[in-house]
């Protein structure tokens, strides 16, 4: 009874979605699969007769861990529509509606202030103790190991405390049910069963293997990493390659690509992996400064050259003396800037504004721009010996709409140079939040993206997930390709071909909205027992906007 109770109190069918056309199940926010029983049974298997049954057990429990984590988030989401008890009672129903097992807590010892767990809980039809009696007949040990873990996670990680699980009883060894109890990590004591959520070394075996691979490696050329460049799609490797093969030579380097898509950071990644990298890496956004002052920003200006000047000041091209020089939106400089630019690319001398001294430098240029520079040139606004001096070495830097597998990946980098900066710490983001990611185009590119990761990382609650609420709150973007998204972020709707049916033939019959509205608030108020907050959430709006109706219907 209390079961059904919390599947329709906290709207749990509704929260599971299928999308047939893409592929993909969801829970919530969780990307879920649906698979052969017996598929995982083998795979179980395999796992025991290759590592051995200490290091398979161990792996199953952290499997099972990090699945209890995520389900305890998502039950964690629900508080305020019940009490503690109740969300916390979610977990076993959960598990229940993933199809791994009935489980029933008949003990219960908590202290929600302390946030402390003893507890007692029986499980029902495990498939993990039916596939092991099956591939291995009984024996001496338990079995529901990756179970075990899943509720050792899903309770730690509700309480904020290391709480662990041990099966006391299991059909796999013969007994009646199997059993599990809880207690806080500290209360096991030197227990060894607690050395199964370690992370092992391995075995003697894949030591040796292991030992064999440090050795494969060390006669393999060793690969430049990428530092804070992040990307494995085809067109970031091709462009990080291109880069690589450039780093170690003076030659000048021409970054082209949209407005966002991180020139910047592939220029100082170009300074820091090359014979200069002692030296200064200096920028210059060649579009942010006015006309009148781009020549004594880049060259210098000598004191008295011009009202204002009070004082001599070296350039970027001085500052950048033994380093690096970044031009920016070089496509944006004067023509007459241009023509100083050729020379001191040329000659390797610059001469500051309102002085006759010649002063050589020894600067690497790296330039870069999101104008089409040969459409400038055949336009006459760009210099055609200036534009072939620095297109020697060209590097196309894509944009994000064109490597969207990158995007997972440098979510998880932004995230991680975020969370030290605000404070905050989270176990990632959602699967479907990802989804929505890469169903946008990313106009701003990586510039856009890190934005977007900053704005969660403050509006997320430290330990928990980034969601799709946090990363647009509100509401995500119109006109995304590859999915549709809606007002939840919910992407590819399983439903919207029988709703846009649905829909037709109520507007042709004469459809009357208030009498439809009035009758969905009563119906979700009466299945709520008359609990607004309960009615509110499956009608998926708040309480104070479902009262308000309700009053307006009054």
């Amino acid at each position: 009874m209390l079961r059904k109770r919390l599947i329709e109190q906290f709207n749990l069918r509704s929260r599971l979605k299928f999308n047939m056309e893409d592929g993909r199940i969801w829970l919530d926010e969780n990307r879920m699969l649906l698979v052969h029983a017996k598929a995982m049974a083998a795979m179980r298997r395999e796992l025991f007769e290759t590592l051995g049954p200490h290091r398979a057990q161990g792996l199953l429990l952290r499997m099972g861990f990090a699945t209890g984590r995520q389900d305890a988030d998502l039950a964690t989401k629900l508080v305020g529509a019940g009490d503690d008890y109740d969300v916390f009672n979610i977990g076993p129903v959960l598990h229940g509606f993933e199809g791994i097992v009935k489980s029933t807590i008949t003990e219960a010892e908590i202290d929600w202030e302390k946030g402390s767990f003893f507890g007692t809980v029986e499980l029902e039809g495990s498939w993990e103790a039916e596939c092991h009696v099956e591939h291995f007949g009984t024996g001496n040990d338990c079995a529901c190991w990756s179970i075990t873990g899943h509720a050792s996670g899903y309770v730690s990680q509700f309480f904020k405390r290391f709480i662990v699980f041990r099966e006391i009883k299991c059909v796999a060894r013969g007994d009646d049910r199997c059993v599990i109890v809880a207690r806080p990590a500290e209360a096991w004591g030197d227990d060894p069963f607690l050395d199964y959520f370690r992370s092992e070394d391995g075995d003697a075996p894949f030591r040796e293997v292991e030992a064999a691979l440090s050795s494969v490696r060390a006669r393999m050329p060793p690969r430049r990493a990428s530092g804070r460049l992040v990307g494995s799609s085809p067109g970031f490797l091709a462009a990080f390659d291109l880069l690589g093969k450039a780093a170690g030579t003076p030659v000048t380097v021409l970054l082209l690509g949209e407005t966002g898509v991180g020139k910047e950071m592939f220029a100082r990644w170009l300074h820091e992996n090359s014979p200069r990298a002692a030296g200064p890496f200096v920028a210059v956004n060649c579009g942010a400064i006015p006309t009148d002052l781009i020549e004594s920003e880049l060259f210098g200006v000598q004191r008295g050259a011009f009202t204002g000047a009070q004082q001599s000041r070296p350039g970027r091209f001085e500052r950048a003396d033994g380093g690096t020089l970044l031009l920016d939106e070089v496509g944006d400089l004067s023509l007459a800037a241009q023509v100083k630019l050729l020379r001191v690319l040329q000659t390797g001398e610059v001469e500051r504004l309102g002085d006759d001294q010649v002063r050589r430098v020894k600067v690497r240029v790296v330039a870069a721009t999101n104008v089409d520079l040969k459409q400038a040139v055949a336009a006459g606004r760009f210099r055609a010996d200036l534009y072939y001096r620095l297109a020697t070495y060209p590097v196309e830097i894509p944009p994000l709409r064109d490597r969207k597998s990158d995007i997972p990946l440098l979510a998880a980098a932004l995230l991680e140079k975020l969370e030290p900066i605000y404070g905050k710490s989270f176990l990632g983001i959602s699967d479907w939040a990802l989804q929505v990611l890469q169903a946008y185009d990313w106009p701003g590119n990586v510039r856009e993206l890190e934005n977007l990761i900053e704005r969660s990382v403050i509006l997320a609650p430290n330990s928990g997930w980034i969601e799709v609420e946090h990363l647009f709150p509100e509401g995500p973007p119109q006109g995304l390709t590859g999915a549709e998204v809606d007002s939840q972020g919910h992407v590819g709707h399983p439903d919207a071909a029988l709703e846009g049916d649905l829909y037709t033939r109520l507007l042709a019959e004469g459809f009357d909205l208030e009498a439809h509205e009035d009758r969905l608030l009563r119906i979700a108020t009466e299945r709520a027992r008359g609990n607004l907050t309960h009615a509110a959430r499956i009608l998926g709006i708040t309480r104070r906007q479902l009262a308000y109706r309700l009053k307006r219907g009054a």
